[in-house]
């Protein structure tokens, strides 16, 4: 089969799933991307991510994007202060001056460069998943919750933590953690709120003690968001209306008693509601029998803990698959090879993550920071 003629379709248009749109017409296949959300303006695509130069910018060079996203990149985004709870500076990383280890870049902002790198019509909005369903021939049929269904050569899943093309390939459902994050934001942050802004920096300022922890993160625009860590049960809110602003803010505050008062000021004025954010991952090891006709890539096949790694795992992945399959005639060596490559790595960092979230986040009741070195 032609690698022209072949009908790819990847579920997700997350980072993932694009870059490796991007790169399979870089390389003259064609692709049809299927996104549940009604429009790319559907909901908030989130806060700022560090690109790495050795995963997440080498799938952004695979697809030709390389200069344009330097171009948006914050490379002063990579300062970090390290505090404990007294808000007593105990680390500070500055970057070097043309250091693109780790540029920040707003998700919405990359998302939306990968978007407009697509021949027009490439994503398909308002086109949620039931199912895959891999047949005897060796294709899969997508069928869709709108009743309609569309059969393809290779059906990619990079449809995230609760991928509905996972259950073709395996069983495992993503778990909680035991940790979550409850994600709050300001607007106009600099001229409101200067004494917020100055500790932030130009990056990003992480305050813990034990397992409680405050990070502030500078977004572009003069926005700033805040993410407020514990360990807890997954309904840790039990009795408490999490569309109740002044609730949540109540208890976030109890919680973090104790800690500098500049630091619960992160809690006390952020504009608009708290989000709430468990932490779910799936197994480790997380393996699967090759089935003919799909793969995973990015959460949907190793969804770990937000320390830096998921997104830039998950271009790397594209990018991979997308070249894999342009190098070989046959999709299921091409699916073959990339496999034998993404999951070893991608299991052996989720072991890792696994571990730096456990250091980070410790089961104690301990007031000490506890930063690992890997932080800096």
């Amino acid at each position: 089969m032609s690698t022209t003629t072949r009908r790819i379709a990847i579920v997700g248009a997350g980072l993932g799933g694009l870059v490796c749109a991007r790169t399979l017409q870089q390389r003259g296949m064609p692709v049809t991307v299927f996104e549940r959300e009604a429009t790319p303006d559907s909901r908030s695509q989130g806060g700022t991510l560090d690109i790495r130069d050795d995963t997440g910018q080498v799938g952004l060079r695979a697809a030709g994007l390389f200069d344009r996203f330097l171009a948006l990149s914050r490379p002063e985004g990579q300062e970090m202060r390290l505090m404990d709870r007294s808000a007593t500076l105990l680390r500070h990383h500055r970057p070097e001056p043309g250091d693109t280890g780790a540029p920040e870049v707003d998700r919405g902002q990359l998302r939306a460069l990968l978007l407009n790198s697509l021949t027009p019509g490439t994503v398909r909005w308002g086109h949620s998943v039931d199912r895959a369903v891999p047949l005897p021939d060796g294709t899969v049929r997508l069928a869709f919750t709108h009743g309609a269904a569309e059969e393809f050569d290779l059906v990619v899943g990079a449809d995230g933590a609760w991928s509905q093309v996972r259950p073709a390939l395996s069983d495992a459902q993503p778990a909680y953690t035991g940790v979550t994050f409850v994600e709050a934001h300001f607007d106009d942050v600099d001229r409101r709120f200067p004494a917020i802004a100055a500790r932030a920096g130009q990056g990003a300022m992480w305050a813990k003690a034990g397992c409680l922890s405050l990070m502030a993160q500078r977004n572009a625009g003069d926005h700033l968001r805040v993410y407020i860590g514990f360990r807890g049960p997954l309904d840790w809110h039990q009795g408490i209306d999490l569309a109740d602003t002044e609730g949540v803010r109540a208890h976030v505050l109890g919680m973090f008693e104790g800690f500098d008062e500049g630091l619960r000021d992160l809690m006390r004025h952020n504009d608009g509601a708290f989000i709430n954010r468990p932490v779910f991952v799936l197994p480790v090891p997380h393996t699967w029998n090759r089935i003919p006709g799909v793969t995973l890539l990015g959460d949907a096949a190793h969804l770990m803990p937000p320390v830096g790694v998921g997104a830039n795992l998950a271009m790397l992945d594209g990018a991979e698959l997308a070249q894999a399959l342009a190098d070989r005639p046959d999709i299921d060596d091409a699916v073959a090879a990339y496999e034998s490559v993404m999951l070893p790595r991608s299991n052996g960092q989720a072991a890792t993550t696994a571990d730096l979230l456990a250091a980070l986040m410790p089961d104690t009741d301990s007031t000490e920071p506890a930063f690992p070195d890997v932080l800096g």
